[in-house]
């Protein structure tokens, strides 16, 4: 099951991802510019083989719920994000934000 909602963060919408797989689940919150997901996302493939993308996204570890990928700190993160000024140990709450303060 997909589930897709919105969610707010100051005064940024965002959409959060819900795919419930058996005995696992795939997070994600998304900007228009990037976005931040669980322990899944392959921040090395987006950094090597998909690196001329510029992809500008966020890896949290050991979250189970929307509001934990918010919350916790990004274990890493991308080439792309890092030329944002989003770097690794920024909750993701906050990385959204910088995502969301690109398209000002």
């Amino acid at each position: 099951m997909i589930h897709s909602y919105p969610v707010w963060i100051d005064d940024y919408p965002v959409i959060a991802i819900e795919v419930h797989l058996p005995k696992t689940n795939l997070l994600a919150v998304t900007t228009k510019h990037g976005y931040i997901m669980c322990g899944a996302l392959d921040v090395l493939l987006l950094n090597s083989r998909l690196k001329e993308r510029g992809i500008i996204a966020g890896r949290a570890v050991g979250v189970r719920s929307i509001d934990e990928l918010l919350a916790a700190p990004l274990e890493s993160v991308t080439t792309g994000a890092l030329a944002m000024g989003i770097e690794p140990g920024m909750k993701g709450s906050e990385a959204l934000i910088k995502m969301m303060k690109i398209e000002e």
